[in-house]
């Protein structure tokens, strides 16, 4: 049986919530598909939150891995196709950990793709009428240095599949005048992303890139 490993994150600086941690509980609460799933909220910090992924992905041997964190001001699902071997932190983490100019993983590529079908993933979400695009920056926080540790690990495990999506804030808990879904419809296209990636080994040959 096909594993899928979903994760989210807990809040972070002054936010009490984290969409992201809220809407995989959701997944999981109600997930009825062929494959296995396992899931997990993890730490918004550099060490913590690589630590947790690596130990999931020892245990479970994920045939897939989808991380999913919060980019508040987006007002799309957006998977993420890029991840890069840079930890530059505006804020400290919730450990109060600030680095900068540090490798994701010292000697890694200065780069990694996901081998997600981002593009499949945006069409399928969007169709089910939630806003979604594909994403060329993760930025340079915990939700790229999460994307690139597990990119960097499904490079040595053949047949595995990583890559992140970045949702926007739920509207019960969005700042004022901020971008938002609601929660039951991050939910919604996480579910959708997980079939669309069960569906599809090779993504779809479309244009999905921006101009700036």
């Amino acid at each position: 049986m096909t594993t899928v490993l979903l994760t989210g994150f807990e809040p972070f600086a002054a936010d009490p919530t984290n969409p992201s941690g809220d809407a995989v509980r959701l997944v999981a609460g109600g997930w009825d598909g062929a494959a296995r799933l396992v899931t997990d909220v993890l730490p918004v910090t550099f060490a913590g939150a690589a630590a947790r992924l690596e130990e999931l992905i020892e245990r479970h041997c994920p045939d897939i891995v989808i991380s999913t964190g919060l980019a508040g001001g987006r007002d799309a699902v957006t998977p993420e196709r890029v991840a890069i071997n840079l930890q530059d932190a505006r804020i400290p983490d919730n450990d109060g950990s600030q680095p900068v100019d540090l490798p994701c993983v010292p000697g890694g590529p200065a780069a990694l793709f996901s081998s997600l079908p981002v593009k499949a993933i945006a069409r399928d979400v969007s169709a089910g009428g939630i806003p979604a695009r594909v994403s060329l920056s993760a930025g340079s926080y915990v939700c790229n240095h999460v994307f690139y540790v597990a990119a960097h690990g499904a490079a040595s495990r053949p047949g595995t599949r990583a890559g992140f999506i970045h949702v926007p804030w739920d509207t019960a808990h969005a700042p004022e005048g901020q971008p938002a879904l609601p929660l039951a419809d991050i939910a919604a296209a996480l579910h959708v992303a997980i079939a669309t990636t069960l569906a599809t080994p090779h993504d779809l040959l479309v244009p999905a890139g921006s101009i700036h």
